[in-house]
């Protein structure tokens, strides 16, 4: 008998149909004697109807009054989910983040968990229940409802997992595991069976939608057993391994993308050590991400930078760049019209010709390069988005085939 955390997501739980389908998988573990815990996230297309209903009422609206409308979501499917077990005769209740005991920071619509009070959570399984938790939510100090972001139902599934100390955190998704790429752009792309930690988290981090990279890090935190599988059918999914031993070791394990990048130039700031720190926390507090950041040229006494960012935080971090007083003589500008591509692999830091070979296919498919960017697993660049899918279909080709 085990203690199971199950995570199903938006087109897992997308109609009635499917959360009946998603009951069953919840049953058959059941009938296997093991505890189950399962966290859900809104119906599919359900957070995008509630964020256009706020935009029809206030272009810019509350972040907290937006946190409080777009956490009902997950309310409905939890529910949903709870009465199909019900009918069947399973003992299951729906729990929100803060019956969950979810506690968090209050930056509203990107809050962080900050601990978990699991007593609740705890009971209802001694009591034999299923308990249907309702992802992406949680509450603040105040008291008020926070949702946790892109990715925000992973992280929560993980979250708890660690909270309660499941043997294993299972993320149910449309896709059966974890592909060399994105399956939609390069069909012979393959499931690996399983990958490390280490490039799973990079491979989150630089675009790959199976996993958020919030919720790899989490795992990653408590070695928290994960799996990703599909609700759509019946698999072993792949695996998120922390040990090196026995792991498919090869030189480039998959091609990551980002199709909405934005480029930010700050040009002809004070090169004194200080200003690239006050460009980070500006942006960092309110937690814009921030994917690249390169020095592109230094003159006497002054130093530009190019930053990139998420489209949809392109707007945001610009006010707040051109409002700020470190960079009152700075010269702001940004493009708007690009995408990131990325190998990711644990041999490419020790192979060399990688690079070489990397370049080599962009240039030959005539793909410039805006920026670009290394670390020990990875390497990225930033292209014109129009050239995305011809980049990742050439890379895909020259690095990985079904056979290796």
């Amino acid at each position: 008998m085990a203690l199971l955390v199950q995570k199903f997501g938006g087109t897992s739980v997308g109609s009635i149909e499917r959360i009946e389908a998603v009951a069953d998988i919840i049953i058959r573990q059941r009938q296997q004697g093991h505890h189950i815990v399962a966290v859900v996230s809104a119906m599919s297309g359900e957070t995008n109807r509630l964020l256009a209903l706020a935009k029809q009422v206030d272009s810019s609206p509350s972040p907290r009054e937006l946190d409080a409308l777009v956490s009902t979501g997950e309310q409905v499917s939890a529910s949903l989910l709870a009465m199909a077990l019900i009918r069947r005769g399973y003992p299951a209740i729906s729990l929100l983040g803060d019956q969950l005991g979810i506690r968090t920071d209050n930056l509203f619509t990107k809050a962080r968990i900050n601990d978990i009070n699991s007593a609740r959570l705890r009971q209802e399984i001694e009591h034999g229940r299923i308990v249907i938790a309702a992802g992406f939510q949680g509450r603040d100090l105040e008291g008020n409802i926070t949702t946790l972001g892109r990715g925000g139902s992973d992280t929560s599934a993980v979250a708890i997992a660690a909270a309660i100390n499941a043997q294993e955190c299972q993320i149910y998704t449309d896709v059966d595991g974890v592909y060399t790429t994105d399956p939609r752009i390069e069909p012979g792309a393959w499931k690996l069976s399983s990958v490390s930690v280490q490039v799973m988290l990079e491979m989150a981090s630089l675009g790959a939608k199976v996993l958020h990279i919030r919720a790899v890090e989490a795992a990653a935190h408590y070695k928290m057993p994960l799996r990703v599988l599909s609700s759509f059918s019946v698999g072993e999914g792949t695996r998120v391994d922390y040990e090196d031993e026995g792991m498919q070791q090869q030189t480039v394990s998959g091609i990551a993308s980002k199709r909405e990048q934005a480029l930010i130039f700050i040009n002809d700031c004070s090169n004194d050590g200080s200003t690239l720190a006050n460009i980070v926390e500006l942006l960092a507090e309110k937690g814009i991400e921030i994917d690249m950041i390169n020095q592109v040229n230094q003159k006497v006494g002054k130093v530009d930078y190019a930053i990139s960012v998420p489209s949809l935080e392109l707007q945001q971090a610009m006010s707040l760049l051109q409002e700020s007083d470190a960079l009152s003589g700075a010269k702001i500008d940004s493009r708007d019209d690009l995408a990131m591509l990325s190998i990711v692999g644990a041999g490419i830091k020790t192979n060399t010709p990688i690079t070489g070979r990397f370049f080599r296919v962009l240039a030959d498919e005539n793909i410039d390069v805006v920026v670009a960017s290394s670390g020990e697993i990875k390497l990225s660049v930033l292209i014109e988005r129009k050239y995305l899918e011809l980049g990742v279909r050439a890379l895909h080709a020259a690095f990985l085939t079904a056979s290796e």
